[in-house]
């Protein structure tokens, strides 16, 4: 819109000039014209009265008279001018000549208008600093004005920019005159407020889903708790029972974390003491519970060698600021539970340590090592299957690792480690409040 304005400005300086300059030069040429016309017909009239008549000789206006016979002192440069009016060569700036046959001769009346002629050039240049100035003035305005009308424009831009991926209500159109870019603030308004129902809608399915599908896992987990209960009197069957309890807890545990995938939310953050969250999360697991593995849980920081240093056993009464740490309590726990599953083999005793420590001023970190008596117990023969190119096979539970913030770092899994690094600041949560809106 600069630009247009600017060539607008410019198209309308050079019109305006060009008219003032034809209108100036169109002024003089009639002036002149009437000038001489009416000296040449009074000097006829008088001529024919008064042949011996004296003709004007001034420094404005001169006048010769060539007679019939041939008598008479013309200027050279003159004598050979047909009849007519016009203006002489450029090296006779600014003089016009009128020659008209009489009764009494020839007449030749020049006006010098040089001085005219200097003040046409002064309004020449006039005239060049107007279409300067002009184009200049007309550039301004137009960024003046391309920057009012631009602005609402950059507003909804941004807005629409910082809208979060989570559909929420907006009232962009508020803010905006009724035009077109009004109606499509208020297109866009609608549009989320149609993609806010459709998640309500797919949060309701889930809910729905949720509640359906719990209930028979429920019950099959609670047959298969109470068949290892009295499976001593049926050995056979015992082995068999604890796979399918694995089974069952697992895929709730899938369930769950499915489901909290697909609401795109995850709980309020609480603040706990790493170390005792770490055991109290850890000892629910199957094989800790059962006695197959060994469970220890130190705490720490790491050294300028980016090691860790165990901290005092037994130090969980105290946790210190480097023992706190914000979680969502529900899905952090289904994350290391499901992290812990992939990484113990089914059925292998061993020892499962845990340090949780935090580098100063950075995020949180937890090492996971699971080592056993038979170290090719846990080779990568051993472990279970990864039917996917992550190390742990970490699919929904690796996604919801992400959704929290965490990274996990796997590529030592074959030898029984695992890295988590957990944000140290407050997890990113969605927001039920509505969109910006414009002001």
């Amino acid at each position: 819109m600069t630009l247009l304005y600017t060539l607008m400005g410019l198209v309308l300086s050079v019109l305006f000039a060009s008219a003032t300059v034809f209108i100036s030069e169109e002024y003089e040429r009639v002036l002149v014209e009437a000038i001489l016309s009416s000296q040449v017909e009074d000097y006829a009239t008088r001529l024919t009265r008064q042949p011996d008549l004296d003709l004007p000789q001034t420094s404005r206006l001169s006048a010769y008279l060539r007679r019939p016979d041939g008598s008479g002192e013309v200027p050279a440069e003159l004598a050979s001018q047909p009849p007519g009016i016009r203006e002489l060569p450029e090296d006779q700036d600014g003089v016009h000549l009128a020659v008209a046959d009489t009764a009494a001769g020839r007449l030749f009346f020049t006006i010098d208008l040089h001085d005219v002629e200097e003040l046409e050039r002064y309004l020449s240049f006039i005239l060049l600093a107007v279409v300067v100035l002009g184009t200049l003035v007309s550039a301004w305005l137009g960024w003046l004005m391309s920057g009012g009308v631009i602005r609402p424009v950059r507003r909804l831009a941004n807005a629409v920019a910082s809208l979060p991926t989570q559909p929420v209500a907006t009232h962009l159109g508020r803010g905006l005159p009724d035009d077109e870019l009004g109606r499509l603030g208020t297109a866009i308004d609608e549009y989320q407020a149609r993609l806010v129902s459709a998640e309500e809608t797919e949060r309701a399915f889930f809910a729905d889903a949720s509640h359906e599908l719990r209930t028979p896992i429920s019950v099959v987990r609670g047959a298969t708790e109470l068949l290892l209960e009295d499976s001593d009197e049926f050995p056979a069957l015992r082995s068999r029972l604890q796979r399918l309890d694995r089974g069952i807890r697992e895929l709730s545990e899938l369930i769950d974390a499915l489901l909290r995938l697909a609401r795109r939310r995850t709980s309020a953050p609480e603040r706990v003491a790493l170390h005792g969250w770490l055991t109290a999360c850890l000892a629910n697991a199957v094989p800790v519970r059962n006695g197959q593995v060994r469970l220890v849980v130190d705490g720490g920081e790491r050294d300028d060698r980016n090691e860790f240093q165990p901290a005092e056993a037994g130090r969980d009464d105290d946790p210190g600021p480097d023992g706190d740490c914000l979680l969502p309590v529900a899905e952090a726990e289904l994350v290391l539970r499901g992290i812990v599953r992939r990484m113990l083999p089914p059925g292998v005793p061993g020892q499962l340590r845990v340090t949780g420590a935090r580098q100063p001023g950075s995020c949180h970190t937890v090492e996971l090592h699971f080592t056993s008596p038979d170290t090719l117990q846990t080779s990568a023969a051993k472990i279970q299957p990864r039917p996917s190119d992550r190390r742990l096979g970490l699919t929904l539970v690796g996604r919801l690792a992400e959704q929290l913030g965490w990274r996990i770092d796997d590529t030592q899994a074959e030898s029984g480690r695992v890295v988590i690094q957990l944000p140290h600041g407050e997890p990113v949560r969605e927001s039920g409040a509505s969109g910006p809106a414009l002001a």
